[in-house]
């Protein structure tokens, strides 16, 4: 029965979650494996990642290895005896001894239209790029970054306001759709993995805290889709006053168009002129201050 096989889950953030509590409840999960707790917040506590939180929830026993090929974190992986291994932004290369563990191999839930946007972050670049459109591809992994032959995909329309967080929450819907359909056919044999398109492909690196920071010599467009791809992380921000100002809602105006990074107010909002057009900050998160409106920012701001 296929409904009988032994699964283990890898995955870490938020996306991967619907992923995890929808195996749950239909397979026998044995185990999970995820990254360690990270230093967040302002006190820099160690915050454990959303998938811990859920193996917790739902009884499932987990670990969270530094690295996938400690001896410790192998052995564990041996012991659950897995005839599948399910992966959903996990974060870590898996090596040629995990990928041959499970009798049916590792499939992998990937946030583009793969081999476009492989990699770490393909939300945020298919946004950056100004693409039309994304999806979710199921593929069976290899040694390479997402460069394993395909299962399933399916597309859907990347809106024109869309931000990281929104696409990354319809496509962690979808990527649970998409598995449930899939899955028993790749387990019944039905379904054949496919090998990727010889071209087209695209690489989405990891991203990094620096990345957020926006260039004004680049064009008011390129802004606003880097504060639209940004949110949540690594964040969109400028330095101000000596600390970061996030930007966390941006628009584009022609009116006023100054050089890149000269400060102006358009309709009682700050603004920022780029390298083509103006960027008006509708809203901003001073360094150690709440959320606001770019108009109040401004009360408080007088020498912008």
């Amino acid at each position: 029965m296929t409904d009988q096989v032994r699964i283990v889950f890898m995955g870490s953030p938020d996306f991967a979650v619907p992923v995890l509590d929808a195996l749950a409840r239909n397979y026998p999960l044995v185990g999970v494996v995820t990254q360690p707790d990270r230093p967040a917040g302002r006190g820099g506590k160690p915050h454990p990642p959303a998938v811990k939180k859920s193996a917790v929830r739902l009884n499932i026993p987990y670990i969270q290895p530094e690295k996938l090929r400690h001896p410790e974190a192998m052995n564990q992986l041996h012991a659950w005896r897995p005839d599948l291994i399910v992966v959903a932004a996990f974060g870590q290369i898996l090596r040629q001894e995990v990928l041959d563990m499970a009798p049916y191999g590792c499939i992998n839930v990937h946030g583009s239209l793969l081999p476009r946007w492989r990699g770490a972050a393909p939300i945020q670049a298919s946004i950056l790029a100004s693409d039309t459109e994304t999806g979710i591809t199921i593929m069976k992994m290899d040694t390479g970054v997402d460069t394993g032959p395909i299962l399933s995909q399916r597309a859907i329309a990347i809106a024109p306001k869309d931000t990281g967080v929104s696409l990354f929450n319809k496509l962690s819907l979808l990527g649970v759709d998409l598995l449930l359909e899939a899955l028993p056919r790749y387990l019944s044999g039905e379904l054949i993995p496919a090998p990727q398109p010889g071209e087209g492909a695209t690489y989405a690196p990891r991203l990094a805290r620096e990345d957020g920071r926006l260039d004004f010599t680049r064009s008011a467009l390129e802004l606003e889709r880097c504060v639209r791809a940004y949110d949540p992380w690594p964040g969109a921000w400028l330095e101000w006053k000596g600390a970061p100002l996030k930007i966390l809602h941006a628009r584009v105006s022609e009116v006023g168009s100054t050089g890149p990074g000269l400060r102006l107010t358009i309709s009682g909002n700050p603004a920022l002129g780029t390298g083509n057009g103006t960027l008006i900050l509708e809203e901003v998160q001073p360094a150690g201050k709440k959320v606001m409106a770019g108009k109040a920012f401004l009360l408080g701001a007088r020498d912008w």
